[in-house]
């Protein structure tokens, strides 16, 4: 074999050719069309998401009206009372706030770590402005005992920490007790840890429902002639072309005492008319009406896989010997796993974030953790504890995703 001379070696164009530059041509003209995309998603979703997560642990409004009290505070060793100085630094930006028309807003987050503490604040700089000089902790506890008690200054200063995990411990119903340690609180008070497990078990219960019903649904119309498929998708899809709202007052309509189903049920002589069933208002409503919202979400990513399912397989499956259960379970339902799993992950992860239907068809009974996120967004003004909230809603759909990305994997999923 011939070796090739070195002049020739070194012509220009013998070497390597240079690869595409990176952001030429059609990279960069996809990449423009992608923009508007990636940007909408970041200001509809990301923003928020973020913004959400940063007020759950973020809320300086104390910090930055105390300021010199706090920073007293902070080498008070928080046994007994403070000195002088405290009491003196709190008078002053206490008044100062009033002026600023930013006290409501300190004494609502005061309030929120230990009650009763709004009205101490709001009182005491009323108050304050016919006192000209000290002593200002005699003056004080004159006003509103609660400046005499070591736990007021304990939750002055915790109320100031501009980063704090105290509104995730509120969530899970847990507290800091005077010791630092922390605690479950008092059983009165402890209502979002209970709320978040309902919620949990009811969406589960509510996928495991609309898995039962929409899998032979899907498995009917994927089988079905071409004409009948059609006619049962139009039906399947008749939820999406109606309001929510209108949907879920219909069940109230049809599940109420006097009802349409109570009062079928009282005319075929199952029931008596002082039997009638409780079905609106309580956790059954909840279900019913959950159910037939969600249902579609289950039904066409099971068609979407189904319909691609050749119908020989189990036939012959079942010419070699086997059941029609066997057939059923070892040939045709590890195929459909993909849609399984993507209709349970699609209608958990919209079922845990409703708030709507449990709210007109719950009841006290049927509630989810849901409404009190929007309670806290709406009416007490309590973002932070409601970011939180969501905060954890967010934690439990992203060890779902991974639970389900260790068992089927994410790659299969199959939504249409």
């Amino acid at each position: 074999m011939s070796e090739i001379p070195e002049k020739e070696a070194g012509r220009p164009g013998s070497g390597p050719r240079p690869g595409p530059r990176p952001w030429s041509g059609p990279r960069l003209r996809a990449a423009l069309l992608v923009l508007p995309l990636l940007a909408f998603v970041g200001v509809t979703f990301l923003a928020p998401l973020a913004n959400m997560l940063v007020r759950s642990v973020y809320d300086p409004v104390v910090a930055d009206a105390l300021p010199e009290t706090l920073e007293r505070l902070r080498a008070w060793d928080g046994q007994g009372l403070p000195d002088e100085a405290v009491y003196e630094a709190l008078a002053g930006e206490v008044l100062a706030a009033r002026e600023d028309r930013t006290l409501g807003q300190v004494a609502t987050r005061v309030n929120r770590v230990q009650s009763g503490l709004r009205s101490a604040l709001t009182r005491t700089a009323r108050r304050l402005r016919n006192v000209d000089e000290g002593p200002w902790s005699d003056a004080m506890i004159g006003i509103h005992a609660a400046w005499g008690e070591t736990g007021t200054w304990r939750a002055l200063r915790e109320a100031g920490d501009r980063y704090t995990a105290r509104h995730y411990l509120n969530a899970l119903d847990l507290q800091r007790d005077p010791e630092g340690s922390i605690a479950f609180q008092p059983e009165d008070r402890q209502i979002y840890l209970f709320l978040l497990w309902r919620t949990l078990l009811v969406s589960l219960g509510v996928t495991t429902l609309c898995l039962l019903i929409g899998y032979p649904v899907a498995r009917l119309i994927a089988h079905a002639p071409p004409r009948r498929a059609n006619l049962l998708l139009i039906l399947v899809l008749v939820p999406f072309w109606t309001s929510l709202l209108v949907r879920t007052t219909s069940w109230i309509v049809l599940l109420q005492n006097q009802g349409v189903l109570n009062d079928m049920l009282v005319y075929l002589g199952v029931i008596g008319d002082d039997g009638r069933l409780a079905m609106i208002y309580n956790m059954t409503g909840t279900f019913v009406a959950m159910t037939h919202v969600l249902l579609p979400f289950m039904v066409l990513p099971l068609y979407s896989v189904m319909s691609a399912i050749p119908r020989v397989q189990t036939s012959a499956a079942e010419s070699l010997g086997a059941t029609p259960w066997q057939s059923f379970w070892r040939v045709y339902w590890p195929q459909t796993l993909p849609g399984v799993g993507a209709g349970c992950l699609l209608v958990f992860i919209l079922a845990i974030g409703y708030y709507i239907t449990p709210a007109l068809v719950g009841g006290s009974t049927g509630q989810l953790i849901s409404n009190l996120i929007a309670f806290h967004m709406q009416s007490s003004l309590n973002w932070s504890l409601a970011a939180a909230l969501g905060g954890i809603l967010l934690v439990c759909v992203a060890g779902l995703y991974l639970l389900y990305d260790r068992l089927v994997g994410i790659e299969r999923m199959r939504l249409g």
